[in-house]
Order: C-alpha cells, then structure tokens, then sequence
C-alpha cells in the first residue's frame, strides 16, 4: 500500500476511534479497495465491522437490500443505489456510519449518459438519511477505482469528523 492510502488508513481509524464510529462498507467497482485500505491499519477491527462486495445486482439486492424497482429504475450506477447500498450496509451490520462505492470503471461498461468513469458514493449515518454524491473520473481502470476509492474515503473522513462522539 502506498503512503498515501497508509496516512489515510490512520487518519479515518483515528476520527472512527475518536468518535466511537463503526464502519461497513459497500462496494461495487472497488472491489473491496477502500476496505482494504481502512483495514491496513494495525486494530482496525476497533472501528470497521465489514465489507459488502457487491459487484452483481443480484448481490446488492441479497446482500444489501438493495430493491431490484430501484436498480431497474435507476441502474447500478446510480446516486439512488449507492444510497440504498450505504443504508443496507447499515441494516445488515453492527456499524454506526457507512459509505457505498458503485461505478463503471471500464474499459467497456460506459453510455452516453454514464461514460466510464462515473461513480456513485453514499455516507450514512444511522438513524439519517444517507447522503449521495455522483463523480466522473478520468484514466484507465485502475486510476478510476483509485481515485473512487480515495474520494469515498476522503468523503467519509469529512463526515466522520463532523459527527458528535458516541456515548
């Protein structure tokens, strides 16, 4: 793992640690990339419970919940399933705040309205309505998921900080 990734790894267990956060994620393009990362650190088992890889609809809906009427309405790569992902995160673990990855991180895989590129993320704390975001990243396969990965887990960090600790 990079230094990069290292110094990030520290810095979310360190505001996960401080406010008593528990982390699940969910991801789909990732792969389990930015699990891998948060997991690098020494006791991370102290602030993240699991990971949900759920590269297929079918595991999103098994796994997570997800409803199959949101990904037909919407697709997999859609604020709207990366919203249903973090919230089932959530319901399907003992975590207090998630975050959920789910793109086309190519080289195929793209339409005009989704290029490959386009990722979707979702944070969510229980008990709140998660929050969404959409991205277009540039670069081949492995540059788009790195990049996911590192805005996911900046994203996360920004809401970790945030949050009131936990009694």
């Amino acid at each position: 793992m990079d230094s990069d990734l290292a110094s990030l790894s520290i810095e979310i267990g360190d505001a996960l640690r401080q406010r008593r956060l528990i982390l699940a994620s969910a991801e789909s393009c990732t792969g389990g990339w930015a699990a891998q990362v948060v997991t690098h650190t020494a006791g991370s088992s102290a602030w993240f419970d699991r990971g949900f890889i759920t590269y297929t609809n079918d595991a999103k809906v098994a796994m997570l919940g997800v409803r199959p009427e949101t990904l037909a309405a919407h697709g997999a790569v859609s604020q709207a399933t990366a919203s249903a992902m973090a919230a089932g995160a959530l319901a399907n673990s003992n975590a207090l705040i998630s975050l959920a990855i789910t793109g086309i991180a190519g080289p195929s895989g793209g339409s005009p309205g989704k290029p490959v590129g386009t990722v979707c993320f979702g944070w969510c704390l229980r008990g709140q309505a998660p929050e969404v975001e959409q991205r277009l990243f540039q670069g081949e396969r492995e540059a788009i998921r790195r990049q996911a990965v590192i805005h996911a887990l900046n994203g996360l960090l920004v809401r970790a900080k945030t949050v009131p600790s936990v009694p």
